[in-house]
C-alpha cells in the first residue's frame, strides 16, 4: 500500500520533478518578456507582474493540475467534454503547436538569434540547429530519464545563471524605476503573459510528470496526484521568482533614455550587458541555450508520449520523438520571426477554449454537468475565431482591452448549457415512468 506521506527518497523525487517543470516552461519567451514588461510599467512593476504571472504560471499550474484533479483522472478529463473526436482535433493542433510548428523550432531559432549569432557569427543557422537537436534527441530518446536529466542537472545550471544576474542586478542596479505614464500596468502583464504559451503547454506537460511519477513509484491514482500537484506548486514558485527579478530589472531601465524604444529580445540583451559588462552577451547566451534547450527536451517528449497514445501504442516514442526533433530542425530555419507569425492566429484561437476547459476540469467535482462545459467552451471558441478572422469586432465586448472579451460569452455559454442540461435530464425523468407501464 503507497504511504500517502512521501518517503525521503520520493520526496527527493518530487523535487526533481518540480525543477523539470520549471526548466521545461522557462523557455526563451519567459526570458524576455519580464523585463520588457517591467520596462513599460516603471514603478508599476509589480502590479505588471502579478497580471504576468496569473497568464503565465499561474494558467499553466492550473492546467498541469486540471489533468489529475478530474473525474476521469487524465487528459481526456479535460477536453473530453467537448466531444471525443473534437477534443482529439483540439489536443492534436495543441501538441502539434507547442511542439514540432511553432514552440520546439522556436527555441533553437530563438537561440541562435540572441545568442550563437553574435558569439560565432560564422557558424550558419542550420548547422546550429543540427547540433541543437542532435544534443536533444539525445536526451528525448530515453523517456524515463527525462526528467532526470533535466531536473538534476540542466536546471541548476539555468537557475544559477538566472540567480546571478537577478542578483546583481538588485544589488547593483542599472538605475531606479520612473513613473510611467498612460501605461495599464495589469493590462500589459496580461497580453504579455499570453505570448509565453505556457498554459497552453501546461495540459500535456501533465503527461511528463504523469509518466516520471510513475516512474518514481506512485503508483495509486491519490499518490500520482500528490506528487504532480507538489512539483506544480515547486516550479510556479520558482517561475514567481525569477519573473519578478527579470521583471525589476527592467523596471530600473524604464527611466534610461538608451533603453527606450528596445524590442524585447534586444532590451535584454542590452540590460545584460549593462550589468556584467564583456561578459553579459556570454552569460546571456548561457541563459538561453539551457532554457531553449530544456524546454525543446521537455516538448520533445510530451509530443513522444502523446502520439503513442493517441494510436493505441501504434506510432512509438522514440518513433515521434525523432520524427518531432526533425520537423522542427526544418521549421527552425524558416527564422524567428517567421515562426512567430505562423504561431499568432493559431494561439489567438486556441487560447481562450482552452482557458475555459482548463478552469471548469479544476471543478470538475462540483460541476458535474458536462453540458456547462461544453457550451461555455463552443462560445468561447467562437468569440475568439471571430474575432481573429474579423468576422465580428469583439472589441466592444466586456474586458476585451485586457485580451479577455470571451469571458462574458462563455459565462452565457455556460448559463445555455446549465439550464439545457436540466431541460434535458427532466424529460428523461418524465419518460421513464411511460417505459416501466409499457
Amino acid at each position: 500500500m503507497e504511504n500517502n506521506k512521501p518517503s525521503k527518497g520520493k520526496l527527493s523525487a518530487i523535487i526533481c520533478m518540480g525543477l523539470a517543470l520549471f526548466a521545461t516552461e522557462f523557455g526563451a519567451g519567459n526570458l524576455i518578456f519580464p523585463p520588457f514588461l517591467g520596462r513599460n510599467t516603471g514603478t508599476e512593476w509589480f502590479t505588471g507582474f502579478i497580471g504576468f504571472f496569473i497568464m503565465d504560471a499561474g494558467l499553466a499550474a492550473a492546467a498541469v493540475y486540471s489533468v489529475v484533479a478530474n473525474r476521469r483522472g487524465g487528459i481526456d478529463g479535460v477536453v473530453g467534454k467537448i466531444g471525443r473526436v473534437p477534443g482529439k482535433i483540439m489536443l492534436t493542433v495543441i501538441i502539434l503547436c507547442i511542439g514540432p510548428c511553432v514552440a520546439i523550432p522556436r527555441t533553437a531559432a530563438t537561440t541562435y538569434e540572441m545568442g550563437i549569432s553574435t558569439l560565432v557569427p560564422q557558424l550558419p543557422q542550420w548547422l546550429f540547429s543540427a547540433i541543437f537537436f542532435g544534443i536533444v534527441a539525445l536526451f528525448v530518446i530515453r523517456p524515463t530519464k527525462v526528467v532526470d536529466i533535466i531536473g538534476n542537472y540542466l536546471t541548476p545550471v539555468l537557475l544559477t545563471v538566472m540567480v546571478t544576474l537577478i542578483i546583481i542586478g538588485i544589488v547593483n542596479p542599472a538605475g531606479a524605476p520612473i513613473v510611467v505614464h498612460n501605461t495599464a500596468p495589469m493590462h500589459e502583464g496580461i497580453l504579455n503573459g499570453y505570448q509565453t504559451m505556457d498554459g497552453m503547454a501546461g495540459v500535456l506537460m501533465a503527461l511528463m510528470l504523469v509518466t516520471a511519477a510513475q516512474g518514481y513509484g506512485f503508483t495509486k491514482g491519490k499518490g500520482v496526484r500528490k506528487a504532480v500537484a507538489i512539483a506544480d506548486i515547486i516550479a510556479a514558485v520558482l517561475l514567481g521568482l525569477v519573473y519578478g527579478g527579470l521583471t525589476y530589472l527592467g523596471a530600473t531601465v524604464s527611466g534610461l533614455p538608451e533603453f527606450a524604444g528596445l524590442k524585447q529580445a534586444p532590451l535584454m540583451i542590452a540590460i545584460t550587458n549593462k550589468l556584467l559588462g564583456g561578459y553579459g552577451v556570454i552569460a546571456l547566451a548561457i541563459i538561453v541555450l539551457m532554457a531553449c534547450l530544456t524546454t525543446a527536451i521537455g516538448l520533445s517528449s510530451v509530443a513522444g508520449n502523446y502520439f503513442e497514445e493517441l494510436t493505441n501504442g501504434k506510432l512509438k516514442y522514440k518513433q515521434v520523438a525523432i520524427a518531432v526533433i526533425g520537423v522542427s530542425f526544418v521549421m527552425s530555419n524558416f527564422g524567428l520571426s517567421k515562426i512567430i507569425s505562423i504561431a499568432a492566429p493559431i494561439l489567438n484561437v486556441l487560447y481562450p477554449p482552452l482557458i475555459v476547459l482548463v478552469v471548469m476540469a479544476l471543478f470538475d467535482r462540483k460541476i458535474t454537468n458536462d453540458r456547462v462545459t461544453g457550451f461555455a467552451t463552443y462560445a468561447a471558441l467562437l468569440t475568439s475565431v471571430s474575432g481573429a478572422f474579423g468576422i465580428v469586432d469583439t472589441s466592444v465586448l466586456p474586458f476585451a482591452s485586457n485580451g479577455l472579451e470571451w469571458i462574458i460569452p462563455a459565462v452565457i455559454g455556460g448559463v445555455i448549457g446549465a439550464i439545457a442540461g436540466k431541460v434535458l435530464d427532466r424529460s428523461k425523468v418524465e419518460r421513464i415512468p411511460d417505459r416501466q407501464c409499457a
